[in-house]
């Protein structure tokens, strides 16, 4: 039954960040319930990050203390929840408190999943579990929001029955996570407070994954509302399924190239594929938006995210999690704070000026951080030079 332990902490990786978005397709929907506007979805969507953060750089020693089997119990936990939630009292409340505690779900997951994971494989290949994890998890973040979709283009409703289905499926997770081996030591003295870092070289990288992520943001919490002008809303999910989990397909390539080519090839794609969305939406014309998703998605989850993080570890040194952490902080400030501007420009001055803008901020930022990336590869290089000098 052991090999069968690593299917069954992937399943649960699945599900935990399955809840994340499994209410994307109903942001529209659920503010017009309220009586909200786009900037008040946004700020909703982005209590997520609120409850990432605290846990991602106060508590990132707390799988030590209590194990990592406790902290994957325990997302579940809280998904099973948010999405009781939701079910329960749907509207913009709900949802920003549901997604408070799916942010804290996903932080304590990805402390303790990767390591989880390698000691499940037994002494494989580092890059085996590794592909797990992503793949897993990847696969999660857009597939909630494609089922959702798929029951709300055939009945329009609050609460879909992809509500339901995903309780029962949760529920099968946690029974299958309980008894799941556990051999990680406990530290009863463990240190919970882990600042984030940033070695030289590594600040274009971070600023590559906040642009990234914060177009991924922008799709999963404000296309929605632009379809709908089109009777598109119903399509939605999908268009967050493209944009989260298609990365997967492109990781293979990414992984063959250096750390830096990797995030400069992403940063390349993204403000085209962003431009191909955006006038898509603008347009009512889907298969654009889709191509468009799919396209930002093998940089955002693809080249960007791989080579990134790959390339802070790599100069990261004796600090890899405080490295770690300072990648992932720049990841989800990019995944709330753009996000919630570009939803009070859509309010304030309509959805095409919003997006135009955003996309010229992006590209902007697209061009600065190419510069930064350049400037930190010949960093790099010199330090190579100086190391292999001393020797």
């Amino acid at each position: 039954m052991r090999r069968f332990q690593p299917i069954r902490l992937a399943f649960a990786l699945c599900m935990i960040t399955t809840a994340v978005n499994l209410q994307a397709p109903l942001y529209d929907a659920l503010a017009a319930r309220s009586g909200a506007g786009v900037g008040a979805t946004t700020v909703a969507f982005a209590c997520y990050v609120v409850g990432i953060l605290p846990v991602l750089l106060g508590f990132n020693g707390l799988a030590d203390r209590v194990g990592r089997k406790t902290l994957i119990m325990a997302a579940l936990m809280l998904c099973l929840a948010a999405t009781s939630l939701t079910l329960a009292v749907p509207g913009l409340v709900a949802l920003g408190v549901a997604r408070f505690m799916m942010g804290i779900s996903t932080a304590m997951t990805s402390a303790v999943a990767p390591a989880y994971m390698l000691a499940l494989f037994a002494g494989k290949d580092s890059r085996t579990p590794a592909n797990w994890v992503t793949a897993s998890t990847a696969l999660g973040f857009g597939l909630g929001a494609a089922v959702t979709s798929v029951f709300v283009l055939h009945t329009p409703s609050l609460t879909p029955p992809s509500l339901w289905l995903y309780l029962g499926a949760a529920a099968l997770a946690l029974l299958l996570v309980l008894t799941l081996k556990d051999d990680s030591p406990r530290q009863a003295g463990a240190e919970m407070l882990r600042l984030p870092d940033y070695p030289p070289g590594a600040f274009g990288y971070a600023l590559s994954i906040l642009l990234a992520w914060a177009t991924v943001g922008l799709v999963i919490a404000i296309l929605p509302s632009t379809l709908t002008r089109h009777g598109l809303s119903g399509w939605a999910g999908f268009a967050t399924f493209g944009v989260c989990s298609c990365g997967v397909l492109f990781q293979p390539w990414a992984r063959k190239l250096a750390p830096q080519m990797s995030t400069q090839v992403g940063l390349v794609i993204l403000p085209l594929a962003y431009a191909l969305i955006a006038w898509g939406a603008l347009q009512g014309d889907l298969v654009a938006v889709l191509l468009g998703t799919v396209a930002a998605s093998s940089a955002c989850y693809g080249f960007i995210y791989l080579g990134g993080l790959s390339g802070v570890l790599d100069l990261a040194k004796e600090h890899p999690s405080r490295a770690s952490a300072g990648y992932f902080l720049m990841a989800y400030l990019g995944f709330s704070i753009p996000v919630i501007t570009t939803g009070v420009l859509v309010d304030a001055f309509g959805h095409a000026a919003a997006l135009g803008i955003f996309g010229l901020a992006l590209l902007g930022g697209v061009a600065v951080t190419l510069g930064i990336l350049q400037r930190g590869r010949i960093f790099s290089q010199r330090a190579l030079q100086q190391r292999e000098a001393s020797k």
